[in-house]
């Protein structure tokens, strides 16, 4: 278990606190459609931190190729269809170009500030060129307010209990998801980052922001730097 992180809860537990058997449950929501509606029909996806494929099987059915990584045997055991690759993000370098990579579960927020260098810039090296980067941000509020709580309506409650400073700008935030027959936990760092924080970070990696897609400037297109305005 990386330092910072830990988790609790039936079943295999990732270096940064992730169940597996709790991702395996979690409900897909309005993410496959941000994300079809943001790239052109058919394209090759590279999805980073891909986890059990929450993202990944909806995306095949809609008609992308997707290339899944992940760091977690355990959690590329779950996906089915796409090719897989075992990787950490940061080191990942295939040698080869995709027309859209992506970026989510809020990995743009580690704590780790030469870590979150290393993903944005492995984003770079990857997309092609006229191809695009989409990551998912934190809520404005993800941080403050706290503590939160969300039923949902397939019959489990998500509670985002806490966020503490623990230094740096970096907080140390507790979920707890409480289902019928089975309870999880986890505790990560994370790295509140303001619009003009993160937009400084896309710009190191060589990147920019070319759309926000949501309301909320939760989900993001960025491009290469030099590609026309």
């Amino acid at each position: 278990m990386r330092e910072g992180y830990e988790g609790t809860g039936p079943g295999a537990i990732t270096p940064d606190g992730c169940a597996v058997e709790l991702y395996s449950r979690l409900p897909v929501y309005d993410e496959p459609d941000i994300i079809a509606a943001a790239v052109p029909p058919g394209a090759h996806i590279l999805e980073l931190g891909c986890g059990v494929g929450r993202m990944t099987h909806p995306l095949l059915e809609r008609g992308f190729r997707v290339t899944a990584v992940d760091e977690s045997p355990e959690m590329l055991a779950r996906v089915q269809g796409a090719r897989t690759i075992r990787s950490t993000v940061e080191e990942l370098d295939l040698s080869e170009t995709f027309d859209v990579v992506m970026l989510a579960s809020f990995l743009v927020h580690t704590g780790d500030v030469e870590l979150r260098r290393g993903m944005l810039r492995a984003c770079a090296r990857h997309v092609a060129e006229g191809g695009c980067v989409l990551i998912q941000r934190e809520g404005e509020d993800y941080h403050t307010n706290l503590p939160r709580e969300r039923v949902d309506p397939s019959g489990f409650t998500v509670r985002m209990v806490s966020a503490e400073p623990v230094g740096d700008g970096v907080n140390s935030v507790r979920a707890e998801y409480e289902f019928p027959d089975a309870v999880w936990t986890q505790t990560f760092l994370a790295r509140p980052l303001t619009k003009e924080q993160f937009e400084e970070a896309l710009g190191e990696a060589g990147l920019r922001v070319d759309k926000y897609l949501t309301g909320d400037r939760i989900w993001v297109r960025a491009v290469r730097a030099e590609s026309a305005a």
